[in-house]
């Protein structure tokens, strides 16, 4: 099987979901999974239902707990690093049809990874591995690499109306 690159992106609700819910497909096709989520350092709810898949999912938090404000700490810029040598070594292992980097697509504006990392990663992409990058922002770079990109735009949010992020749904 030949694997693709697919970018999901934009400014509205989504990204995330959709790169899960290509997991869970995969799995029950019988594809091992793995999901780096960086600058994620938190449990999210998806994490409880992940844990059940396992080995088939793994799923790997390459962030702090705390969300980068301004400038970069030396952890948020270790705890990247960590996931992209993290990210390596799944493609070196041959045990994973498809991998997830959720959330990378900002780490070049955030300062937090080069860009030329994440294309470096592109590249280096095994031939038969599907791999998902997603994240608001995604430079033209990594759009004009991918083979299939999607742009999630916020039509309407009930964030506007005060509504808080629940578990199960947004957590």
């Amino acid at each position: 099987m030949s694997g693709f690159i697919q970018i999901y992106t934009g400014a509205g609700k989504g990204k995330t979901t959709a790169a899960l819910g290509l997991a869970l497909r995969a799995a029950g096709a019988g594809m091992r999974v793995f999901i780096a989520q960086f600058l994620k350092g938190r449990p999210y709810s998806e994490h409880t239902s992940l844990a059940r898949l396992a080995p088939e999912i793994e799923i790997r938090q390459f962030g702090l707990p705390a969300f980068v404000m301004g400038k970069p700490s030396p952890e948020d810029l270790a705890a990247a690093e960590e996931g992209v040598r993290a990210v390596r070594e799944a493609f070196a292992s041959g045990r994973y049809g498809l991998v997830i980097l959720d959330e990378i697509n900002l780490l070049p504006s955030l300062g937090i990874l080069p860009l030329e990392t994440i294309l470096s990663l592109m590249d280096e992409k095994p031939a038969d591995v599907e791999l998902v990058l997603t994240g608001r922002g995604a430079d033209v770079r990594l759009i004009e690499r991918a083979d299939l990109v999607t742009e999630m735009l916020p039509l309407k949010h009930y964030y506007e109306k005060g509504v808080p992020a629940r578990a199960g749904i947004e957590k």
